[in-house]
């Protein structure tokens, strides 16, 4: 009987792939992973609160507790506050003090999940580690390939794109074929005290707050000016030009008739942040992007055409992408995209199939790059 550990989060998903593994025949474990510390470093809830004195970390454990005793299953717990500092948070940091916006989940999944947690499960003398992601493992013809979930409300492949080849091979993913509605039925029936509670949206392992706010304490805020790039003139202040994202729509603190507005570029050394109205979208278009830091997890042609997600939520859009080398390559987009942003992943897919992905270095149109012809527009004027 092969032994399994479980990363038990304390919410419901995690909750219900534990108990279909015990209902298969594993020999389950669960394992509740502690990597943030809100006291030791130095951080604020901002408005996130629970309406008692339990931080949401510790809430999350209770929750775990209660899920294994109901299931009769063991739980552990490991600690990973430094490695999630140093590998991810920091990295976190590093990043939108460039200008760019990082996403801390797949980082938390790539050096935490499917790294330090599957590193003490095989010190434990585990055979298998799970989790509750949403996300398809398919034996075909003695080959393991990797697809997107049953249920693409809540797939997660895109999450999982940086995870070492050989990390999601020693795992198992019981929700790949089941939907949400399923799970939250499971839990109902099993009386499960966590049933009902609503999907973390927060950053990873930090937890949902007032985002400037927490960001705040590690990124000072400094108000500076808001350019509008068609006319560029000064429409209003920011809070931080860190804040923002690009084809950001909401929260600029910019009216008039012009609106609504899209942040189309950030200029970090001189604090200026620049929107275009909606009338005026071509600012933000690409038609090709130039990929580093590639995870492959499918070996593809040196070219070929795929699909591919620039955001999480994104839907699949068509490319074509040709290798540069093993870790880059270059992807063409004639039909342009709108907000391809750099410091983001380019996740790609093959009918559904995972095949890896990489960080949006640089994008292009017409063959120039597109933030050096932003920044062109404002040294030269209109």
């Amino acid at each position: 009987m092969s032994r399994v550990l479980v990363g038990l989060s304390g919410g419901v998903d995690s909750a219900v792939a534990a108990y279909l593994l015990k209902e298969a025949g594993y020999d389950v474990t669960c394992c509740f992973m502690r990597n943030w510390d809100s006291l030791l470093n130095n951080d604020t809830l901002g408005n996130n609160t629970l309406g008692n004195d339990i931080c949401p970390q510790e809430q999350d454990y209770n929750d775990a507790k209660a899920v294994v005793e109901k299931l009769g299953l063991e739980l552990l717990r490991s600690d990973y506050v430094q490695e999630y500092w140093d590998n991810v948070f920091m990295n976190f940091v590093s990043e939108y003090e460039k200008g760019r916006t990082p996403n801390p989940d797949i980082l938390c999944n790539k050096y935490i999940k499917f790294d330090s947690f599957l590193n003490f499960a095989k010190e434990n003398g585990f055979d298998k580690i799970a989790t509750g992601h949403y996300f398809k493992k398919v034996e075909e013809n003695n080959v393991t390939k990797y697809y997107k979930a049953l249920d693409l409300s809540k797939d997660q492949s895109y999450f999982l794109s940086q995870v070492n080849k050989d990390a999601l091979d020693y795992s198992l993913f019981p929700l790949g074929d089941v939907l949400k509605s399923e799970v939250r039925n499971i839990a109902h029936k099993l009386d499960l005290s966590i049933a009902d509670k609503k999907d973390s949206t927060g950053i990873c392992f930090i937890g949902e707050r007032n985002f400037k706010e927490f960001l705040k304490n590690y990124i000072p805020m400094k108000k500076g000016k808001i350019i509008d790039i068609d006319t560029l003139e000064e429409i209003g202040e920011h809070q931080g030009v860190y804040y923002y994202t690009i084809g950001q729509r909401k929260g600029f603190g910019v009216g008039g008739n012009k609106g609504p507005y899209y942040c189309v570029g950030k200029d970090v050394k001189n604090n200026i942040l620049y929107l275009t109205s909606i009338e005026n979208e071509h600012y933000l278009l690409s038609d090709s992007a130039y990929i580093t830091d590639i995870n492959w997890i499918e070996n593809i042609a040196d070219e070929l055409d795929i699909q591919c997600k620039f955001r999480y939520r994104q839907a699949d859009n068509q490319v074509h992408i040709k290798k540069i080398d093993d870790n880059s390559a270059m992807l063409t987009y004639p039909s342009k995209i709108k907000a391809v942003t750099p410091g983001q992943q380019a996740v790609f897919y093959l009918n559904g199939q995972l095949l890896g992905g990489g960080t949006i270095e640089t994008t292009y149109l017409n063959n120039l790059d597109v933030n050096k012809m932003l920044m062109d527009r404002v040294n030269n004027g209109r």
